[in-house]
């Protein structure tokens, strides 16, 4: 074997080693991917389109937790009037009782998903949602809305009652709009007198929550979109 064999032997030897390495080093990362998925990827796949976690804490820094931010609300623009933007059937929603004796019940979001105006951000607000008399300006006339709720009652398969609020489910203090998709006849608890039922005070948590800058516009109008009755819980408020 002459002195330039010599040499090459050895160097072939070394990156075959080197070659090895690599691969067992390359095996190992796509183990590591496929058996325990990062927090984002996990989050991703547990968390489905929507998805608020129940009990999610705001992380520290007072920022309101992003799987709040998940989906987006549609967006109506109709203030002073009620626009059909659904075409529903006679008994084809059905409102959910979470705890009738309390009074909490949530819209079939189906029928309800929760619609907001467009016409209100998060750059606006003290102009607008956080302006006292501002639901005054937006608000529909009974004569529209009381032909509107006689229909949704229909739809919910509901007869009239005087406790029953044909409520916005994300309300006009937080930027909701006037829209079918947004409005539903809210069933209330046995002992009530009149249409004031539980959401309302989640409505006023959330509103002075918005307008002091502890949650943005947009997650509390996805909140309280998703479960009104856990919305407060699940800002971290």
């Amino acid at each position: 074997m002459n002195f330039r064999n010599r040499l090459a032997l050895p160097a072939a030897f070394l990156l075959a080693a080197f070659a090895l390495a690599g691969c067992q080093q390359e095996t190992h990362s796509v183990g590591a991917m496929t058996g325990s998925a990062s927090p984002a990827v996990a989050q991703a796949a547990g968390a489905g389109p929507g998805a608020i976690p129940s009990g999610g804490a705001a992380p520290s820094g007072g920022a309101a937790p992003s799987a709040v931010a998940a989906a987006a609300v549609k967006s109506v623009h109709s203030p002073g009037i009620v626009t059909a933007d659904e075409e529903l059937a006679a008994g084809q929603c059905s409102a959910r009782a979470v705890d009738a004796a309390a009074g909490e019940y949530l819209p079939d979001p189906a029928c309800t998903p929760g619609a907001a105006d467009p016409a209100v951000t998060q750059e606006n607000i003290d102009s607008t949602i956080c302006m006292s008399g501002y639901t005054a300006t937006v608000r529909p006339p009974a004569s529209n809305t009381d032909k509107v709720k006689a229909e949704s009652l229909r739809e919910y398969g509901q007869t009239a009652a005087k406790t029953t609020e044909y409520d916005h489910l994300i309300s006009l203090e937080l930027g909701g709009t006037n829209s079918v998709s947004n409005l539903w006849p809210e069933p209330n608890k046995a002992s009530a007198t009149g249409t004031t039922n539980p959401k309302d005070a989640v409505e006023n948590t959330l509103h002075k929550a918005v307008c002091t800058h502890r949650v943005t516009l947009s997650a509390a109008q996805k909140a309280i979109a998703h479960n009104w009755v856990t919305a407060v819980t699940d800002l971290g408020l």
